[in-house]
Parts: structure tokens; C-alpha cells; sequence
């Protein structure tokens, strides 16, 4: 049953990547704009467009173009950036690890709030801190993320001053760490250079803390909610009455038990970093693959564009296959039929 339940999540995360991947390979060719004559220039004849496209495969059917890009992009081959003269595939390469760790420091700050502050508004459930902490969650839910980060650039760093400026993973003339991990943190650490990891973590604070505070209002309301049914179970009582205090409880009883829904939820915030990556990088200047893509954009570079859409649908239904797949082997109710 195990089995049969995983390869129907299999079947369906396969063809949510190729009708998404689809998708965004119709809207940009529709586009307005012709890619040759942004490869060859305004001066380039009607007799070299015709032969460049051709070379390119642009003169046949949209149907064909799409399975010769799918093919060339399982093989490793997602085509060549004109604008900066590399390969799609180093240039994404070469930017990924600066996204990934954009990425894991907003997970984490995100979910590391979200528990605590979800604790303390059970624990204070209809107080002060209550209040505050869910007007605090509805915020980051309906504030733009570029918005805030550029708020966050003003207040930190042009008036307080107690944060760098956009100027990317490290300040200038701070040496980087061994290529160890590719996550400049972690790599300052392991090698001991601990000035580096400082610059390093205080680079990523604001970005980080900007990408996953929508995150946050999620995970959250989704923890707060799920915290107010258990702490009413009667084992809590048992608990209680067994000697221990309230924040014990909480921590050692309550959160555990409401930790599962997070598990699913958790797994749908992968949408909202991609597509959070893609501003916040252009505002900090934050050297990942969502800057290159507004780059693209700008210079109607779509191949960049095509191949960031096909990756961030494979990294969403991939991390969502493995929720699923964990969810499965947690709770028996999901194996049984309806």
C-alpha cells in the first residue's frame, strides 16, 4: 500500500514538472520580441535571421521545440546565454549555492520564530503578547517582500547603520572561505575563519530575514491553530497533574503533537522562497539565481528564465514528494482507503 500511494505521488509530481515546464515554454514564446535579433543585432540581415533560426530550431512547430528542450535539458544541455556568453548551466552553477543559503537561513529563521512565537501565544492565549504576535503574522503575510526589504535597507543600514549594504555575500576585501560547502558560513567555519563568518552571517540577516517572513506568517498561524486543539486534549492534564509546569508542557508535550500539519505545510513555503528569491536578491544584490533571472528578463534572455521555471518546479514537487512520502510513514490514516 506503501508502494501504490508513493508511485501515485510520483505519477503526479512528474506531471506537474512538465505541464508547468510547458507552460512557461509557450508564455515566452509568445512573448513579443524576436531572440534572434537579439542575438545577431538590429544591423543583422533577413537572409542570417533566417538561417540563425533555423540553427536554433525556432522554425519548427512549438510542439517539437518543446520536447527537443526537454530532451536537451535532462542530457545537461539548457542552452547558451547570449547576453553574458557562458553556458545556462555554469552560469546557474556557479549562482545556486548563494540562493540555497539565502534559502536555508530564511527556512530556519522562519521556523524557529514561528515555534516560539506560537509557544508564547498559546501560553498567553487571548493576552498581550497574543495580540501582538498574530498582528506580527498578518503583517508579514500582506507586506510585499520587496517592499520590506527595501524598508529594511533604510532603516538598518542608512539610519542605523548597524548592518553592511548590498554588496553582495561579503564586504569588500573579506577573503572567502575554502570551497567546502559552497555556503559561505558553513565553510568559514569549518576552516576557522571566524571574521569571515561574521561578515557572512551579518550579510545574510536582512535578506534572509526578509524572504522568510511570509514564511513565517504561515508557519505560524499553522502552528498556533494546531497547538489550541492539543493543548485541550486530556493527556495535557495528565501531564499537569504528573508535577509538570505549563512551559514544560508546552515544550515537551504540546509542540511535538502539533509539529505534523507543519510537516505538510512546510512543504508549500518552497513556492513562496522561490518566488520570493527573485526580488529579494535584485534588492539586496544578492548574487543567486533569482537576480540572473531578473537580469534575463530585462534583456530578454528567456532561456535563463525557461530553465530557472523547469528547476524551481522540480525543487517544489521534489521537496513535496518527500513530505508526502513522510507523511505516509507517520500516520497510518493516509495508507487507507477512503
Amino acid at each position: 500500500m506503501i508502494v501504490k500511494s508513493l508511485a501515485v505521488r510520483l505519477g503526479g509530481a512528474l506531471l506537474t514538472v512538465l505541464l508547468a515546464s510547458l507552460v512557461a515554454f509557450v508564455i515566452l514564446r509568445v512573448l513579443p520580441g524576436d531572440p534572434v535579433r537579439l542575438i545577431l543585432g538590429p544591423l543583422a540581415g533577413s537572409r542570417a535571421l533566417a538561417a540563425e533560426r533555423s540553427a536554433l530550431g525556432l522554425d519548427q512547430p512549438i510542439y517539437i521545440q518543446y520536447v527537443t528542450y526537454v530532451a536537451a535539458f535532462v542530457h545537461g544541455n539548457w542552452g547558451f546565454d547570449y547576453n553574458s556568453g557562458q553556458p545556462i548551466l555554469a552560469e546557474v552553477t556557479a549562482r545556486l549555492p548563494a540562493s540555497l543559503e539565502l534559502g536555508f537561513y530564511a527556512l530556519l529563521l522562519a521556523f524557529v520564530g514561528a515555534v516560539l512565537t506560537a509557544v508564547a501565544a498559546v501560553y498567553f492565549n487571548w493576552k498581550g503578547p497574543d495580540y501582538f504576535f498574530r498582528a506580527g503574522a498578518y503583517f508579514s503575510l500582506g507586506s510585499p517582500p520587496f517592499w520590506v526589504g527595501l524598508m529594511a535597507l533604510i532603516v538598518f543600514v542608512q539610519y542605523l547603520g548597524v548592518l553592511p549594504g548590498p554588496t553582495g555575500r561579503l564586504s569588500t576585501g573579506v577573503p572567502a572561505p575554502p570551497t567546502l560547502t559552497h555556503f559561505y558560513t558553513f565553510d568559514a567555519i569549518l576552516s576557522g575563519q571566524w571574521g569571515t563568518f561574521v561578515d557572512a552571517a551579518r550579510h545574510l540577516l536582512l535578506p534572509a530575514a526578509t524572504l522568510g517572513l511570509a514564511s513565517y506568517g504561515y508557519l505560524y498561524r499553522l502552528l498556533r491553530n494546531s497547538l489550541l486543539q492539543v493543548v485541550d486534549e486530556e493527556f495535557m492534564a495528565v501531564c499537569r497533574s504528573k508535577g509538570l509546569t505549563r512551559w514544560q508542557t508546552m515544550f515537551r508535550h504540546a509542540l511535538p503533537n502539533s509539529l505534523l500539519p507543519a510537516v505538510t505545510g512546510g512543504g508549500l513555503l518552497v513556492a513562496q522562497l522561490v518566488a520570493g528569491s527573485v526580488l529579494v536578491e535584485t534588492v539586496y544584490n544578492w548574487p543567486g539565481v533569482g537576480q540572473l533571472v531578473v537580469q534575463s528578463i530585462l534583456v530578454r534572455e528567456y532561456g535563463v528564465v525557461e530553465a530557472f521555471v523547469l528547476l524551481s518546479a522540480l525543487a517544489f514537487v521534489a521537496v513535496n514528494l518527500v513530505v508526502d512520502a513522510l507523511y505516509v510513514l507517520i500516520d497510518p490514516r493516509v495508507r487507507r482507503p477512503a
